[in-house]
């Protein structure tokens, strides 16, 4: 074999191997696979595995700030998207009396998420 198991990638870079399978479905690393389709980690993903280790200790980050940050880098739509929401401020519609904007925007809510509620138990 040329190639460790996830089991003994786990054991040899400190990740549990739930964590590997996680970096894994985040994008953050592809092992190869075997004919019967075990994950195999070979001295490129190892390396890769360290550095995503000291990339988090270094810069304080987590698993998803870094899935996030992939994700960003894939789709520039998204980044824009973050972009414009950190730089937009909150505006009172102007049909909305300043006195009764609070209320407006819990009744928003609300409705909200009486809709994902609805949508999730029609799932």
């Amino acid at each position: 074999m040329d190639g460790l198991t996830i089991n003994e990638a786990a054991e040899t870079t400190g990740w549990s191997a739930r964590m590997l399978r996680y970096i894994e479905r985040e994008g953050l690393i592809a092992p190869r696979r075997s004919d019967a389709g075990y994950r195999l980690y070979g001295p490129g993903e190892l390396q890769r595995l360290r550095t995503l280790r000291e990339l988090l200790d270094e810069h304080e980050l987590s698993l998803g700030d870094v899935g996030f940050a992939l994700r960003l880098s894939r789709h520039p739509d998204i980044g824009q998207a973050v972009e414009a929401w950190l730089e937009a401020r909150p505006s009172r519609p102007d049909d909305v009396p300043a006195t009764q904007w609070l209320r407006f925007e819990q009744e928003k809510h609300q409705r909200l998420l009486a809709e994902a509620a609805e949508l999730t138990t029609t799932t």
